[in-house]
C-alpha cells in the first residue's frame, strides 16, 4: 500500500493521520475548504467532495490503494445513500482499493437486555440510525465479495476524549436511570479508536467485524456518576424510565433503551492491540489529569 484515502475527516481522522503520514500518503476528503490548512499541518492531501453530491466523487476513483471509511450515514431513512455513492465512485476505474476499513456502530445489535455480545449475534437494529449503519456494512461486504476488495468492519460503541466528555450533561443535571431499570454502556476512547481502524489496515481479516470496545464493564448511570465524582460535579438525579422519558430528548432516550455488554476477544486475538485507555476509568483520569477545558 501507498496511498491512502480517508473519507470523513473527522476527530477520529484527525488522531490517525500523523501517523498513517511517516508511512503512506494520506489522501483526506472533506466537504469544508477551510478544514484543509488543519489537514495539511497533519500530513495529509486534503481533496474536497461532498458524500451528497455524486458528481464531487468521481476525482476518488482510482486514487488510493486503502480506504478507511469514518463517515456518518446521512441523518434520514434506512439506507445509507452515502455509502452507495462512495462505493460507485470508487469503482468507477479499474484501479480498485485493496483495502478497506469502515467504523460502524454497535447499535446495529439493538437492544440485548444486558447480555453478553460478539460478533456472532445477529443484528437486529431499532432505530433508523442503526439501520443505515446495518445497510452500509452490507454494501461494503457485497463491494468487497464483487472487487476481490479486503474489507474490515469495527463496530465502535460510544467514542469519547477529552473533548467529548458528559460535562455539559452533568451540569444541566439531566437525570439518570434507577439502578433497576439502567442499562449496560460500552466505550471506546478516539485514540484507541483511531490506532484500531489504522491497525485494520494490515491486520483486518477479509469480511470480518470487529467489536471495537474497551474493557470497561459499567451501567450508563454509574458511568455518570463516575465521571460526576471526577469532575467534582453534582451526581445526576435517578428516576424511573417512564420519569426520564418526560424529562429528556427521544434521540438521548433511545441511547438509554439498549442494552448489552459487547466482547472484545476478536479483536485483542485478531488485531493484537494493547488498548491505552483500557477502560474509561482510565480514559477520564488521564483527561482530568490533562486540565482539559470540557464540553458535553
Amino acid at each position: 500500500m501507498k496511498n491512502i484515502l480517508i473519507v470523513g475527516s473527522g476527530d477520529v481522522a484527525r488522531r490517525a493521520i500523523p501517523w498513517l503520514a511517516k508511512r503512506f500518503r494520506v489522501l483526506a476528503v472533506t466537504r469544508r475548504a477551510e478544514s484543509c490548512a488543519e489537514l495539511r499541518s497533519l500530513g495529509a492531501t486534503p481533496l474536497l467532495a461532498d458524500l451528497d453530491d455524486r458528481r464531487s466523487l468521481q476525482r476518488l476513483a482510482g486514487v488510493a490503494d486503502a480506504v478507511l471509511h469514518f463517515a456518518p450515514p446521512s441523518e434520514r431513512g434506512a439506507r445509507d445513500m452515502r455509502t452507495a455513492r462512495l462505493l460507485a465512485a470508487l469503482a468507477c476505474k479499474g484501479s480498485l482499493p485493496q483495502r478497506l476499513i469502515y467504523i460502524s456502530t454497535t447499535g446495529v445489535y439493538g437492544d440485548c437486555g444486558g447480555a453478553w455480545v460478539d460478533e456472532t449475534r445477529p443484528c437486529r437494529p431499532m432505530t433508523d440510525r442503526a439501520r443505515r449503519r446495518v445497510d452500509a456494512e452490507t454494501r461494503l461486504r457485497r463491494f468487497g465479495a464483487r472487487t476481490g476488495a479486503k474489507v474490515s468492519i469495527l463496530r465502535a460503541p460510544g467514542i469519547y476524549a477529552a473533548e467529548r466528555l458528559p460535562v455539559a450533561r452533568l451540569q444541566r443535571g439531566d437525570p439518570v436511570l434507577v439502578a433497576d431499570e439502567d442499562v449496560h454502556t460500552n466505550h471506546i476512547h478516539a485514540e484507541d479508536l483511531a490506532r484500531l481502524a489504522s491497525l485494520a489496515l494490515f491486520r483486518g481479516r477479509r469480511g470480518r467485524v470487529y467489536n471495537a470496545v474497551d474493557d470497561t464493564c459499567m451501567k450508563m448511570g454509574d458511568y455518570f456518576e463516575f465521571a460526576a465524582d471526577l469532575f467534582s460535579l453534582p451526581r445526576p438525579e435517578r428516576v424511573t424510565r417512564a420519569e426520564l422519558a418526560a424529562r429528556i430528548s427521544p434521540m438521548a432516550l433511545t441511547f438509554m433503551s439498549e442494552s448489552r455488554r459487547l466482547g472484545n476477544a476478536r479483536l485483542r486475538r485478531e488485531l493484537r492491540v494493547a488498548l491505552k485507555y483500557p477502560t474509561v476509568c482510565e480514559g477520564l483520569q488521564a483527561a482530568r489529569a490533562g486540565g482539559t477545558a470540557f464540553s458535553g
